[in-house]
């Protein structure tokens, strides 16, 4: 498993935060109370506050303090139709490019979103979601790619979280996990057509 800095962790506790909605579209706090909250010290809370500011999770207000950003009406959509695009072609490469480390970690997530859904734990699930992204982030060569899909992803989860259920959670791991399966076989078109069919399951209502 990855060795995470105090920044990256102090940014999963905030976006996790967020993402459930116990940071409410439209709440504002303070930086101490989001240390608080993080469980982390200033320095690298600030730098994950920055982080979740670009990924236009929270707005920096000036002399306010800081703001949990609203959903807005279309934002399913157009996030949807934008991974429906870059998705697939990112589950290709690491199909092609992702080590054998990176491919044992990806059939461990896979087991983990298994016992999720066993056991009904729709904040679990999307913490080890946040796994799965990260590790294809690591094993994905081409760093803009990434980079256009890490905040795509962080809104997708909370808005999914919205309306989530158990009987949704287990359709997403089922996907998740057959995508994961191509992953592991180093199959680019079979992954990128898991990965297709995942993201058409995440745009049903």
């Amino acid at each position: 498993m990855p060795v995470h800095s105090q920044a990256h962790l102090a940014y999963l506790a905030l976006e996790r935060l967020i993402v459930t909605l116990k940071l409410a579209p439209g709440m504002l706090l303070t930086e101490k109370q989001l240390i608080e909250l993080a469980g982390h010290g200033r320095t690298p809370v600030r730098e994950a506050i920055q982080k979740l500011a670009w990924q236009e999770l929270i707005e920096v207000l000036p002399r306010v303090g800081l703001q949990i950003t609203t959903i807005g009406p279309e934002d399913r959509v157009h996030l949807m139709q934008t991974r429906q695009r870059l998705e697939p072609l990112a589950a290709a490469l690491v199909a092609e490019h992702a080590d054998t480390d990176q491919r044992r970690a990806m059939e461990d997530c896979a087991a983990e979103m298994g016992q999720c859904a066993d056991a009904d734990d729709l904040e679990r699930f999307l913490v080890s979601d946040k796994a799965f992204d990260e590790l294809m982030e690591e094993a994905c060569p081409n760093r803009f790619l990434t980079a256009a899909l890490a905040p795509l992803q962080t809104h997708a989860r909370r808005i999914w979280f919205a309306g989530a259920s158990v009987e949704r959670m287990r359709g997403s791991v089922e996907r998740h996990v057959t995508v994961i399966n191509a992953i592991a076989r180093a199959d680019a078109g079979g992954a990128a057509a898991a990965m297709s069919s995942l993201m058409t399951y995440l745009e049903q209502d």
